[in-house]
């Protein structure tokens, strides 16, 4: 007797079960992605509040605070170590069905980064100043950083406590907690960087210092809420009871081996932007203070790629952790997919709308041709950048951590070094300096997915 033919919809479901893919992925992704990427917009619009704040006591404070912010990058990405490991490692274990080592990693990484932050807080205020000196800039911009970074320093632990918190959350799959608690953050933030900066509301006058006091108050309450959030428990994580909080070097070794090499590749990722602020101050304050318009501006435009990449790196952990391999590879291509067609649109219109968004933050017509020019150029570069956070996001997801640290370092400080090369031999300016990103990011997008295709080939395995 002959047999029935198979539907195309039992046989879609079928081939999709048999690859270890579940229907609706590109459903999953955009649940994960939006209230990423819903954040980082409110976050970068309170930065941009800022900015526009501090732009009005003039250019030396907006360079000046630009120099501090760029320091602090960089020290973070130092300490992100901790942060990078617990999620990927947090999203396996979740995967598969392991709360309690999810709970280990979790206390282990709050305790840890805690410990680490204290000593470079304390070496960092009191550096503030020779730190801000090695960027060579004006005495007027030097001052202003001074102060700023020396309170950034201050309050560093509070930071990376919050940064800790929401990596746990996200890698359990709960991205929305995050948003809701940095919504009350970055509103004390914006109240008080007004009231600080200018002396309202009964506030001290501070000047260009007082954002910075007022966006360490916003973080510091937002990581208290978060760690309560977590010891309470919330999507069946809780940190709850004192056994696991005291610091262990066994149990962070694996945070280690995963997050070190994450670290190193966003402290050379911000090193490489250290140093071509170096290269933009010696083309005078008015190139650097443009720098950091443009590069505040365009912030708005890599939320996208951001969101994607947490969603990929995720989804990826936690399909590995099940031993999904095939849903892994499928959220990965999900994610790519939704970045690229967002950030082509957000980047049309930045092209677009180039003078009229850096009018926002300056009326001198120099700063403003200058400005739109740059951020065109980078506005072309949004569906690389793109593809670039997607599929270092999934080799994270997938334990691979050193990979993107090679590829994508390789990359940042190509730029640094085309750039040094077109200022010293042509005088090339800022735009210029801009346009070095586009090749170069496309390449090591290149081979970022060229990695994780060889991996799903040969099948992905938890983190050891």
């Amino acid at each position: 007797m002959a047999l029935e033919p198979e539907q195309p919809a039992e046989r879609s479901a079928a081939a999709e079960e048999g690859r270890g893919v579940r229907p609706g992925m590109g459903r999953r992704v955009i649940a994960l992605a939006w209230p990423v990427i819903a954040q980082n917009l409110l976050e970068t619009t309170i930065g941009v509040v800022d900015t526009l704040l501090v732009a009005r006591l003039g250019a030396a404070a907006i360079a000046g605070v630009g120099a501090a912010l760029q320091i602090v990058f960089f020290l973070l990405a130092v300490l992100n170590a901790v942060t990078v490991g617990a999620s990927i490692l947090v999203a396996q274990a979740i995967g598969a069905g392991d709360v309690a080592g999810a709970r280990r990693v979790a206390k282990q990484a709050l305790a840890w980064g805690v410990l680490a932050a204290l000593p470079l807080a304390a070496l960092g205020a009191a550096a503030a100043g020779r730190l801000i000196g090695l960027l060579g800039v004006e005495a007027d911009v030097a001052a202003v950083g001074t102060a700023y970074l020396r309170v950034s320093m201050i309050t560093l632990p509070g930071l990376l406590l919050s940064f800790a918190a929401g990596a746990v959350l996200r890698g359990a799959g709960d991205t929305r907690t995050p948003l809701v608690v940095s919504v009350g953050a970055n509103l004390v933030n914006a109240v008080l960087a007004y009231g600080l900066i200018y002396g309202q509301f009964g506030l001290p006058a501070l000047g260009a210092v007082g954002s910075a006091w007022a966006a360490a108050t916003g973080r510091a309450l937002g990581a208290a809420v978060l760690v309560l959030i977590l010891v309470r428990g919330r999507g069946g994580l809780s940190l709850r009871g004192r056994a696991g909080w005291r610091p262990r070097f066994g149990a962070v070794r694996r945070v280690l081996a995963l997050g070190v090499p994450a670290a190193v590749e966003q402290a050379l990722a911000s090193g490489a932007f250290t140093a071509l602020t170096v290269i933009v101050a010696t083309l005078g304050t008015q190139q650097l203070a443009t720098q950091r318009i443009t590069f505040n501006a365009l912030s708005l435009a890599f939320l996208p790629g951001f969101g994607f990449a947490i969603a990929a790196s995720t989804l990826v952990g936690q399909s590995v952790g099940a031993r999904r391999p095939g849903e892994a590879a499928a959220a990965a291509r999900a994610s790519a997919a939704w970045a690229v067609a967002w950030m082509v649109g957000v980047g049309t219109l930045y092209f677009a709308a180039a003078p009229w968004i850096i009018g926002l933050f300056s009326d001198d017509p120099g700063v403003i041709a200058l400005g739109a020019r740059s951020l065109r150029v980078l506005a072309a570069a949004q569906p690389l950048w793109g593809l670039l956070f997607v599929w270092s996001g999934a080799l994270r997801g997938a334990g691979d951590t050193r990979f993107p640290l090679v590829a994508n370092s390789l990359s940042m400080w190509a730029v640094v070094g085309l750039s040094a090369g077109a200022v010293a031999f042509f005088g090339a300016d800022l735009p210029v300096l801009w346009a070095f990103f586009i090749p170069c990011s496309g390449l090591a997008a290149l081979a970022d997915w060229r990695r994780f295709r060889r991996l799903a080939a040969r099948g992905l395995r938890p983190a050891a």
